[in-house]
């Protein structure tokens, strides 16, 4: 049986592979869960998620938690929706 990507909290790390939640078989979960035409709802569900994991991070070790910057990227960076480039491959 394979396990689960799932997060460990309140330390956010993954509990099958132990690498910072949501590693990369979470997201690619995630993907295939939410679908393609799912990509705001799983940012919203992300964003609900990184705001749990600010607040456990910090309370847990305020002066050892990731920056912030780190975290937006960890949960939502990878997970907002593209917008297609121009024909011209400059700013659509």
């Amino acid at each position: 049986m394979t396990r689960r990507h799932d997060p460990h909290r309140p330390l956010w790390l993954c509990r099958a592979c132990g690498g910072p939640w949501p590693c990369g078989p979470a997201r690619l979960t995630l993907l295939t869960e939410y679908g393609a035409d799912g990509r705001v709802a799983l940012c919203i569900h992300l964003a609900g998620l990184l705001y749990t994991a600010v607040e456990d991070l910090y309370r847990l070790a305020p002066q050892d938690a990731p920056k912030p910057a780190a975290l937006h990227e960890r949960f939502l960076g990878w997970a907002a929706p593209r917008r297609p480039r121009s024909e011209g491959g400059g700013p659509a």
